[in-house]
């Protein structure tokens, strides 16, 4: 028995059928997640961040202080960027970021938060997880929690 239409297919516009239900949840993944990107660009915008600055900052702040290499930023960063002495030599340029190259390993460069970049990250997080909450609306806490350990299963079979 052929499926309904999806509303991916609405979307998407696409009159033909998905060639299987899981060509059809790939696609509704990357849909979702580049409605998620835009939406969360669109809300940083007004701070003058990037997504991917934020999420910089975030990995930063757990870092505590200590700092952490800039190599371990890239592995951490939520998308992979190829740019990353870029991204943070814009993030130094606005003063939310320090870099220090490591006495022990000349070749080492070490990234702290600075105190701009604490105070925008502890303004941010109230309204952060307002917009988190407000981006899953749709979903139950039971539900949100499925999402999460089917998501890690999707994840886990990639590694």
């Amino acid at each position: 028995m052929a499926r309904k239409t999806s509303r991916l297919q609405e979307e998407l516009k696409q009159t033909k059928p998905f060639s299987s239900i899981y060509q059809e949840a790939s696609l509704s993944i990357l849909k979702t997640a580049d409605v998620f990107r835009r939406d969360t660009a669109r809300f940083l915008e007004p701070h003058e961040i990037t997504p991917q600055q934020y999420n910089v900052l975030r990995i930063l702040r757990g870092a505590g202080a200590e700092g952490i290499p800039t190599l371990a930023i890239g592995e951490r960063l939520l998308e992979e960027t190829p740019g990353m002495t870029r991204l943070l030599d814009r993030m130094e340029f606005k003063g939310l970021v320090r870099r220090v190259r490591c006495e022990k390993d000349r070749r080492q460069v070490l990234c702290y938060l600075t105190e701009v970049g604490a105070r925008l990250l502890a303004s941010l997080d109230p309204l952060v997880a307002e917009m988190d909450q407000k981006m899953a609306a749709g979903l139950t806490p039971d539900e949100a929690e499925t999402l999460v350990e089917l998501l890690e299963k999707i994840r886990e079979t990639r590694q």
